[in-house]
């Protein structure tokens, strides 16, 4: 009996095993060119998600530490060095002063002398001068 039983699960798992085998046949050949395609996009987007992760890496950053002998010579006050930091923070002059409790007067004062030092004439270029200077981190 035991034996009987056997060889019957052995028939009926050889029929499932064929019935599976001829549907995925069937799929495959129905559906060749979607499977292609969605394997190559598969592989691509793998791709992307490892280059990503790879390229979007960066390296943690040691602590800022100011460039003191640059602010020394270009003679960068500690007032200046805030309207910096805040001009970098993309602060308005409006909000810079309100910041730091002065009238917009002097702000602007503040920003035209840090242009001169720096030798630039527009914002983005003071704030990536002290970046480049490390004035700023």
């Amino acid at each position: 009996m035991l034996r009987t039983a056997a060889l019957y699960a052995l028939a009926l798992a050889a029929g499932a095993f064929l019935l599976q085998w001829l549907q995925y046949n069937y799929f495959v050949r129905a559906f060749s060119t979607e499977i292609y395609i969605a394997l190559i996009a598969a592989g691509f987007a793998a791709l992307g998600v490892w280059a990503g992760l790879r390229l979007g890496r960066r390296p943690a950053s040691a602590t800022f530490e100011k460039n003191t002998a640059a602010l020394a010579s270009l003679g960068i006050t500690l007032r200046e060095q805030e309207v910096l930091a805040l001009l970098a923070a993309g602060k308005s002059n409006k909000e810079i002063a309100q910041k730091l409790g002065v009238s917009p007067n002097t702000v602007k004062t503040q920003i035209a002398s840090l242009y001169q030092k720096l030798e630039v004439q527009r914002r983005t270029q003071a704030v990536q001068k002290a970046r480049e200077l490390a004035l700023i981190p």
